[in-house]
């Protein structure tokens, strides 16, 4: 362990640190696609009874009318999300007829791009910028692309733990200073150590051979027009998927705030030639995009976790972080896992929590053009090879077993996982920490991993386990409907939801030109 992590551990044992890790705040997103019974991407347009995708609290969707996104307000209870998720999802059965949830990260049987229909939000100056924004995503990457679910974890310190941490560290800077740096610090090594969530929580070794009709791509077909590899983990944040090639030559810096928001905001005022050929308006004057830089808002960079700040409404979130610092971070690296029926379980939640701390806690430089290369490169391995854990991976220029490294990281944990215990009571943590360890010992234990013994024990198509997991799971939630209390709150939390939008639509006293004007200003 190095000394820096060693004495910081230290120093929170020492402390009364536990009592303040009690208020982190956890918080969850996760997306899942509609589908018919037959298994192809619903065409319907977003249920009524869920309400009102612009301006609902909990139920909305990402790109596309079928692609739902479910949100659970943060909490400092380790369960509350979970268990939020499950009410939201019964909720949902009971108002979207014989459709169902798609579980996997990977989509659905969808042959043509014509066939994702993408999310609108109706007649206001926000919601039009939130369809332009994913009609331009479309161009720009493909419509199917953007059927991609996941889960994101929102996770953040209570101030308390701040200025704890803050005395240890012997920073006279103002708080929220000292909050943004040590988020960046924890951010850095994030990128760094990505690969090892990757490996333990892929669950995208396969997918349909439809989604990647009419691209190349390096992949083995199996089990009829199901595409995999072997030892692959999640394709999901491959090449193919969100790490793709067309913003590799982003140069977003994560060393500090400062660089982090000038390079997003270099990245949203700079016209690309690919994107101005596309133009911003077609010859009938209809919006195909929202501008032709090249992107046309910050969210537009596919990263594997961003810093944040909740926005006001209309604010960019650039001049959120820039006006009022990082508030909490935003992991993206977890696809959902279909064994689950929520996508996601406690032992993950867990974890996650060790992942991130540790991220703070131990050394962090900055990362250079050469660090961001190896960290791409070791994610890539682990994409394609990682349950072949002899697989070379770039440790600070020496090579090193996936093996060895996942294990030297897991056991530099075992304190931070200690001292979680004596937060919370109980051995949960350090019984988080063990069931990773045997997934590095044991490949076949990852999720990856035991969707391909799925797979070639039965002699099934991916499309055939996941649906099958896909009516596995919509029983398990028809089969404990929600109390009628809780029904009639959410019925009646749809419906402000869809009053609130026809408020929005009503109160707009500028034209749309106007307001995406105003929007980009500085």
């Amino acid at each position: 362990m190095t000394d820096l992590l060693s004495q910081r551990i230290q120093a929170l044992l020492d402390s009364d640190a536990a009592s303040t890790l009690v208020g982190i705040r956890r918080g969850i997103e996760k997306e899942s696609l509609r589908i018919s019974t037959d298994g192809n991407l619903a065409q319907t347009g977003h249920p009524e009874a869920l309400g009102s995708a612009l301006t609902h609290p909990y139920i909305t969707t990402d790109y596309s009318e079928a692609l739902l996104e479910f949100i659970t307000p943060a909490s400092s209870d380790l369960h509350s999300p979970l268990e939020f998720l499950d009410q939201l999802h019964r909720y949902t059965y009971r108002h979207i007829g014989d459709e169902l949830l798609w579980v996997n990260s990977m989509p659905c049987r969808v042959k043509e791009d014509s066939e994702v229909p993408v999310a609108r939000y109706g007649s206001s100056n926000v919601g039009r910028m939130k369809h332009i924004y994913r009609i331009g995503l479309g161009h720009r990457y493909g419509r199917k692309m953007q059927t991609i679910a996941g889960i994101h974890y929102n996770f953040s310190f209570p101030e308390s733990f701040w200025q704890l941490h803050q005395a240890q560290e012997g920073s006279e800077e103002p708080l929220q200073d000292f909050i943004s740096r040590r988020y960046f610090d924890l951010t850095r090594n994030f990128q760094r150590y990505s690969w090892l969530l990757v490996y333990l929580f892929g669950a995208s070794p396969a997918l349909c051979a439809s989604f990647l009709a009419g691209r190349e791509h390096h992949l083995l077909e199996r089990f009829d027009h199901s595409l995999y590899r072997p030892h692959a983990t999640s394709l999901r944040m491959s090449d193919l998927g969100y790490q793709n090639n067309a913003q590799s030559s982003l140069a977003i810096s994560y060393n500090n705030l400062d660089e982090y928001v000038e390079t997003l905001t270099h990245a949203i005022k700079t016209p690309e030639p690919a994107y101005d050929a596309i133009g911003v308006l077609d010859a009938k004057g209809d919006y195909q995009q929202l501008n032709a830089n090249i992107l046309q808002i910050e969210n537009e960079y596919y990263s594997s976790i961003r810093p944040k700040r909740t926005i006001n409404k209309g604010e960019r979130p650039t001049l959120a972080l820039k006006r009022r610092g990082v508030e909490y971070i935003e992991i993206r690296a977890l696809d959902l896992n279909p064994f689950e029926p929520v996508g996601i379980n406690q032992q993950e939640i867990r974890f996650l929590d060790l992942f991130a701390t540790y991220c703070l806690l131990r050394t962090s430089p900055q990362l250079e053009s050469c660090d961001l290369n190896a960290s791409k490169d070791n994610l890539r391995q682990v994409v394609y090879n990682g349950r072949d854990t002899s697989v070379a991976l770039n440790n600070w220029g020496e090579s090193v077993t996936l093996k060895q490294w996942a294990l030297e990281k897991l056991d530099q944990m075992v304190p931070i996982a200690e001292l979680f215990d004596r937060c919370h009571g109980g051995n949960n943590y350090c019984d988080a920490l063990k069931r990773q360890r045997l997934k590095v010992e044991e490949p076949d234990a990852t999720p990856s991993g035991q969707i391909m013994d799925k797979l070639e024990s039965r002699d099934q198509t991916f499309f055939q386990f996941a649906m099958n997991q896909a009516l596995a799971h919509r029983d398990h939630f028809r089969s404990r409907p929600l109390d009628a209390d809780r029904e009639a709150q959410l019925a009646t939390l749809a419906r402000h939801s869809l009053t609130e939008q026809a408020a929005w639509e009503a109160a707009d006293d500028m034209d749309f030109e106007s307001y995406l004007d105003t929007y980009f200003k500085d």
